[in-house]
């Protein structure tokens, strides 16, 4: 194995971490335009969430605005919120490998989310 390594290696070493954390960084910022919606109740709650897993809204049947209806609607808004949540999650890993797609390598178990919490 040879250990000299000649400017030009480190140089583009170099250039190849500058364009890897470009990427990074746009994929950050593309997170926030990744959303999903989580249902429950058949569609009478509604929860939006976006690739840094954020609730974005929150939509709710009229039929639910009962205060009879109380404990079942928080039940469907946690079920709601947790589903979009998962859903936007798979979206958000698909967008940071697309975007780091040919700069780094495959290696299996590395999880590119927590570079961003």
């Amino acid at each position: 194995m040879n250990t000299n390594m000649n400017m030009g290696d480190l140089f583009g070493m170099a250039g190849k971490m500058k364009e890897m954390q470009a990427r990074m960084q746009e994929a950050q910022e593309n997170l926030t335009k990744i959303t999903e919606v989580g249902e429950a109740g058949a569609g009478m709650v509604k929860a939006k969430a976006n690739g840094k897993k954020q609730l974005i809204s929150i939509e709710i049947d009229e039929d639910l605005m009962k205060p009879s209806d109380r404990e079942i609607l928080q039940d469907l808004i946690v079920a709601a919120t947790n589903k979009a949540l998962e859903k936007v999650e798979v979206k958000a890993k698909e967008e940071l490998q697309k975007s780091t797609e040919g700069l780094m390598p495959n290696i299996p178990g590395m999880d590119f989310d927590k570079l961003f919490k």
